[in-house]
């Protein structure tokens, strides 16, 4: 038997090992739920994971050893290829991609299905439900991708990737972290079908899923993060989001996803919010799952997105027929859903949170209408119809300046509300910091109206946020130092203050986005060697031409020196050809400061003695990067296990012997995956959902 045929074989039996065990797995988990009796051995769980690692291995083992009889390997392999994106080539094409898809997908599974959060039945129909979404998706991956199908005649070499997934390292970190983010919000979705199956509609599932969809969205927001960054330095338009309906794809479920971290507050500190926090849930797994058939589906022209295949008319029906079940299910749990309770008075901080989900819903519906409404319309009518960025900025630009307003005025008030005045006193301070930064603003670097309101707004967030943190250290540590209470706050409101991070990287990245969008300089400027120019403001020399051979391509680089304000440095954009792909990638170059890039694109040379360069000033851009990385350490300083003071427990010991809430869970926290949940305060009014069965009453 040939190698090729072993290779084809262990891969197909790997797949299939992988949808028989998730499918197995969804039966007897659901036998389990109905039944009421303890969770299945969790080799049950194991099995998917081990058909998809197996089913991964097998791919990357035909595309390192360059195994041109595999059809994925002849048709993205390459040996000129380097080790790493061979590897990352797996992911560069639809059929691999799933392949990846379903491996993080079941490692989840197996995770949550090790921890065990939650009651027993809450817990056993959630995984069925995951199980089920596997089973899915490893089904999916075996009858409609041909990635371990084989070829005849065996080529020599392959084309290998698209050349842009070749000439940047993201290539190895944002799809993963993108996959990961996004298929981390199937667990939300599983716990939300769970509770509307069992009744438990209560805070008990926010509880257990929280920690996870801190995960979830702390990893999605680092793959668009790194994602923008990849566009920005691979691309050479200079631009880093251009309303691309794959790049909007990941961030509708973003949005949702961060209105659902604010709203889970909301139910656990009021009771209110449940059927809210429930579609919350339920809306980003679907939209997840609708961006990978924008994507997959090949109805979109996008540079991200993949060739049409089969797959997409199957991904749409799955996302169809979860959309008609949680239908179902709501109508036929509306009973215990009750009436809507209120978040609060209206100057309270459960108002402000349900405003900012509302803004954040919105936001999410206009970035899903512009990206729909190109397909509905050459559906109806057959026109083709193009939706660009001055719709999604003229839209989401007002309802961003909304957000970031309430990021000022919420936290500074409380859940049981107060008087108007105490709240607009206590903002004073704030707006007049963010009234002198417009003005300072208008005198210094005058630009339209936008940009202005976003750095007086940022100045009033950064203000507000200082003053209240500044205010509480004061008012919950008397003893000691002013410099030890600080850390002693921040210790004991740890939950609290790393919501303060990700607000303060929010604000970093909404700077850098006005500065780069309101004071970006291009220019065009044909230059032959040794001549110097002023070019968008920066002082430019071609130093020389040069052309070099690489392994797959054919480079064309230009030696320059730049000078913007006493810094001078060197750089090469270049040009290279892919001939096996009849392509030309341009490779910028990129000179950062913290006040703003230089970024620089050769359009076109001549002979060896000309040049045609695109220099452009695009001030504030490394923000974005950083308060993007603030951003993700503020959610990982949030989902991190704190410390107990007991063995077992999460509770603190109170004089007199009693236990209570520890301060993170007096904060309206959630405690982390696996972790039982303290006993919740019911408010009055609002009956307490009833006890799984076999569980204590």
């Amino acid at each position: 038997m040939g190698g090729d045929r072993v290779t084809s074989w262990a891969g197909m039996f790997a797949l299939a090992l992988a949808f028989c065990g998730a499918l197995l797995a969804t039966l007897m988990w659901a036998r389990a739920a109905l039944r009421g009796r303890d969770r299945p051995a969790l080799w049950t769980a194991a099995l998917p994971l081990a058909g998809a690692l197996g089913a991964v291995g097998t791919a990357e083992w035909a595309l390192l050893s360059h195994d041109f009889s595999m059809r994925f390997v002849a048709e993205n392999g390459s040996r000129a290829t380097g080790v790493y994106y061979t590897v990352t080539t797996l992911w560069s094409a639809h059929d691999g991609s799933l392949l990846l898809w379903l491996l993080i997908l079941t490692v989840y599974v197996l995770v949550v299905a090790a921890r065990r959060p939650g009651p027993a039945a809450l817990h056993g129909w959630a995984m069925t439900v995951l199980f089920g979404t596997a089973a899915f998706f490893a089904g999916l991956t075996l009858f409609t991708t041909h990635v371990f199908d084989t070829v005849s005649p065996v080529p020599a070499d392959g084309p290998g990737p698209n050349p842009l997934l070749v000439d940047h390292p993201a290539m190895g970190i944002h799809p993963p972290l993108l996959y990961a983010g996004l298929l981390g919000m199937s667990i939300p979705f599983a716990y939300a079908v769970a509770a509307l199956i069992t009744g438990q509609v209560g805070s008990t599932w926010v509880r257990v899923v929280r920690s996870y969809t801190l995960v979830a969205w702390g990893v999605l927001t680092a793959g668009i993060l790194v994602g923008a960054w990849w566009s920005y330095a691979v691309l050479g338009w200079g631009g880093y989001w251009a309303w691309d309906p794959v790049e909007n794809a990941s961030l509708m479920p973003w949005l949702v996803a961060t209105a659902l971290v604010h709203s889970c507050l909301v139910q656990r500190k009021r009771g209110a919010l449940p059927a809210w926090n429930l579609s919350l849930a339920v809306a980003t797994f679907l939209l997840a799952c609708l961006g990978s058939f924008l994507t997959r589906s090949g109805v979109v022209t996008s540079i991200h997105s993949f060739a049409d295949s089969a797959v997409g008319p199957v991904l749409l029906g799955f996302v169809s027929a979860l959309a008609v079940g949680v239908i179902v299910l709501v109508l036929l749990r509306a009973d215990r859903l009750g009436a809507p309770r209120p978040t609060g008075p209206v100057v309270s901080r459960g108002s402000a949170l349900l405003l900012n989900n509302l803004l954040l819903v919105c936001l999410a519906v206009t970035v899903l209408i512009g990206t729909l409404f190109p397909l509905v319309a050459e559906w109806l009518s057959g026109a083709q119809v193009s939706v660009g960025p001055p719709y999604f900025d003229r839209m989401a630009v007002p309802i961003a300046l909304v957000l970031l307003l309430l990021m000022a005025v919420g936290p500074m008030l409380s859940w049981r509300g107060e008087p108007a005045a105490a709240v607009l006193q206590r903002v004073v301070a704030p707006v007049a910091v963010g009234a002198v930064v417009v003005l300072v603003v208008t005198l210094t670097a005058p630009s339209s109206p936008a940009p202005l309101v976003t750095f007086g707004l940022a100045a009033t967030v950064v203000t507000a946020m200082v003053l209240d943190t500044a205010g509480r250290v004061r008012r919950g540590s008397r003893v000691g130092s002013r410099w030890t209470r600080l850390p002693r706050w921040l210790a004991s409101n740890r939950r609290r203050a790393a919501g303060l991070v990700v607000h303060t990287g929010v604000v970093v990245v909404v700077v850098g986005i006005a500065g780069s969008s309101a004071y970006a300089t291009v220019q065009e400027r044909t230059l032959h060697t040794g001549e110097r120019a002023d070019v968008a403001g920066v002082r430019t020399e071609l130093v020389s031409v040069q052309r070099t051979r690489l392994r797959d391509a054919m480079s064309t680089s230009t030696v320059l020196r730049v000078d913007r304000g006493g810094d001078p440095s060197t750089m090469r954009p270049a040009l290279r050809f892919y001939p096996q792909h009849d392509t030309t990638v341009a490779s910028p170059a990129v000179h950062s400061t913290l006040t703003g890039d230089v970024y620089v694109t050769l359009l076109s040379v001549g002979g060896h003695r000309t040049a045609t360069l695109r220099v452009a000033q695009n001030p504030l851009v490394g923000w974005i990067w950083g308060g993007g990385a603030v951003m993700v350490a503020g959610a990982l300083w949030a989902m991190w296990p704190g410390r107990r003071t007991e063995r077992g427990s999460g509770h603190r010991r109170r004089p007199g012997g009693s236990t209570g809430r520890s301060a993170g869970h007096a904060a309206g926290d959630s405690v982390g995956p696996g972790t039982a949940p303290p006993r919740e305060k019911v408010p009055q009014g609002v009956a307490r959902e009833p006890a799984p069965e076999g569980s204590p009453g």
